[in-house]
C-alpha cells in the first residue's frame, strides 16, 4: 500500500470524492469501518444509533466468514466466564475496560430478542441450537434497522488522512471524519484474511507487537512424528501446561502432532523452542496409584492396567517408548516404577512448530495496545483512527473468549467514532 500521507488530492478524485459511481449520493460518511466481521458489525450498530451515518466496506462478497465457520458452524458466540485473565497481551490490562462495559450479558441480551436458541455446552461456552447464520442475520438487521450501510465485495487501494480520512477503493473513494479498522489477523486466509490492518496501522506511525498463529494446536518433528504416528485419532483427556499456563481439556494426535481443546488453548503461550507438559492422568498420582496395584502383588502387565485408564493404542505405545520392561507389576522395581510414574503425571514435549495461519483460530500479537485508548478504542496517534477486534494484540482462549472481545472492543469504539 502506498504512503497515507499527501499533499492533496487530483481533480479526478475530488470529483469522486461526492459522487458514487452511476449515482448522485455522496461518499462522504460519518464513520468508515474496514471490515464487516463481528466487531465491525458490532460498531456499526452502536455508532449508527447514535447517528451517525456509517458504511463498512469488505473484500469479501459475504459479511461475518469467520463467525459463519466458527464453533462447527454453530457459533460459539461468547463465554459466561469471559474476563481480563482469559485473554493474552503485552499489555494485559488494556482489556478491562471494555470487557467490563459490554459483558456476555449484554451479548446474550441481543441473542434472546432475536429468539435464537442457545446453550451452553461446557466451562461456560455459548452455542447456537442452529446455525451460525442465525448470529450473523442478528447483527446484519441490528446494523440495517439503525442505518447503517454495507459496501461488499470491493478492494482498498490505499488508505490516506487529510482533512478528513480517505479510503481508495475500486468502487471510488470513500471520505470519513473516523476510521475505523476491524480487517482481522492472518488466520485462515482461505475466508479471506489479509495483513491490510497491519499495514494501515504501520503507515500512520502505530507499532505492532510480533503477530503468530494460535490456538492451531502442533506438530512435531520428522522424527518424534514417526515414534507417534500410529496414535492418529487417539484422544485422551489431559491436563496440559505451557510456560505456567495449564489447561484440562482433550488432546487428540494426529498424523503430524497434536491437535484437540487443550492443545490449540496451550499453543496461545508457546513459543518457538518451548516445550510443554502434558499431565495424562490428571485425577491421580500416578507414583502412588501404580504402588497401590503393585503392592497386591498383581501379575498384570503395565501396558494392560494403563489400558484401564487410557486408550489402549496410547498405554501400548506409551509403555513401548518409556517402560522398558514386560515383567508383570510386582516385579517392577520401585525406582522404574517411580520414574515411570512421574513422567505419566508431567510427560514433557518440545513441538517443532504450529500448524500455522490455514488452520488458525486466531492471530496472537497486533497492534501495540500502548498506543491506543483503552476505553474508546481510538489511536493516540492520530485522531479519529480506531482499532478493534483481532487486529489488536488481545487474544483469547479457546471457547468464545474472541467473539466477546470483538463485541465489547466494537461496542465500545462504536461509542465514539
Amino acid at each position: 500500500m502506498p504512503d497515507l500521507m499527501t499533499s492533496k488530492n487530483t481533480s479526478q478524485e475530488q470529483a469522486v470524492l461526492h459522487s458514487s459511481p452511476g449515482s448522485s449520493s455522496p461518499l462522504h460518511f460519518d464513520t468508515i469501518i474496514l471490515g464487516a466481521g463481528g466487531a465491525g458489525m458490532m460498531c456499526a450498530i452502536q455508532a449508527a444509533q447514535r447517528g451517525r451515518r456509517v458504511v463498512l466496506l469488505d473484500h469479501a462478497q459475504k459479511i461475518g466468514g469467520k463467525i459463519l465457520i466458527s464453533g462447527g458452524g454453530r457459533c460459539n458466540f461468547t463465554n459466561l466466564n469471559a474476563g481480563p485473565f482469559n485473554y493474552v497481551s503485552k499489555n494485559p490490562h488494556f482489556c478491562k475496560s471494555a470487557l467490563s462495559r459490554y459483558t456476555p450479558a449484554d451479548f446474550i441480551r441481543m441473542v434472546k430478542d432475536h429468539e435464537i436458541p442457545f446453550h451452553e455446552k461446557k466451562l461456560g461456552q455459548l452455542f447456537c441450537d442452529g446455525s451460525a447464520q442465525n448470529i450473523v442475520q442478528m447483527l446484519s438487521k441490528e446494523c440495517k434497522r439503525a442505518g447503517a450501510e454495507f459496501q461488499l465485495g470491493l478492494k482498498i487501494s490505499k488508505v490516506e488522512k487529510q482533512e478528513h480520512f480517505l479510503v481508495h477503493s475500486s468502487r471510488g473513494v470513500f471520505t470519513s471524519e473516523c476510521l475505523v479498522v476491524a480487517t482481522g489477523g492472518l488466520s485462515i486466509p482461505k475466508i479471506g484474511a489479509t495483513g491490510l490492518g497491519y499495514e494501515i496501522a504501520k503507515q500512520f506511525g502505530h507499532s505492532l507487537v510480533a503477530t503468530a498463529p494460535a490456538l492451531d494446536g502442533f506438530t512435531f518433528s520428522e522424527a518424534e512424528g514417526l515414534r507417534f504416528k500410529d496414535l492418529a485419532g487417539v484422544s485422551a483427556d489431559v491436563i496440559i501446561q505451557c510456560n505456567k499456563v495449564s489447561f484440562r481439556e482433550n488432546i487428540l494426535f494426529t498424523h503430524a502432532g497434536l491437535s484437540g481443546p487443550a492443545a490449540l488453548q496451550a499453543s496461545l503461550h508457546w513459543n518457538p523452542g518451548d516445550s510443554i507438559a502434558i499431565n495424562l492422568l490428571p485425577d491421580l498420582k500416578a507414583t502412588e496409584w501404580l504402588r497401590k496395584h503393585k503392592k497386591q502383588n498383581t501379575r498384570t502387565e503395565m501396558k494392560n492396567l494403563l489400558s484401564q485408564i487410557l486408550p489402549r493404542r496410547f498405554a501400548e505405545k506409551f509403555c513401548e517408548l518409556y517402560f522398558n520392561t514386560s515383567l508383570p507389576l510386582a516385579q517392577v522395581p520401585e525406582s522404574t516404577l517411580e520414574e515411570f510414574g512421574n513422567r505419566l503425571n508431567h510427560w514433557e514435549l518440545f513441538p517443532e512448530k504450529t500448524v500455522g495461519y490455514s488452520k488458525a483460530e486466531v492471530t496472537r500479537g497486533g497492534v501495540n495496545t500502548d498506543e491506543v485508548s483503552s476505553k474508546t478504542m481510538e489511536s493516540k496517534k492520530v485522531p479519529g483512527l480506531y482499532f478493534i477486534g483481532e487486529v489488536l494484540d488481545v487474544t483469547g482462549w479457546l471457547g468464545g473468549y474472541n467473539f466477546q472481545w470483538a463485541w465489547a472492543s466494537g461496542w465500545a469504539a462504536g461509542q465514539e467514532a
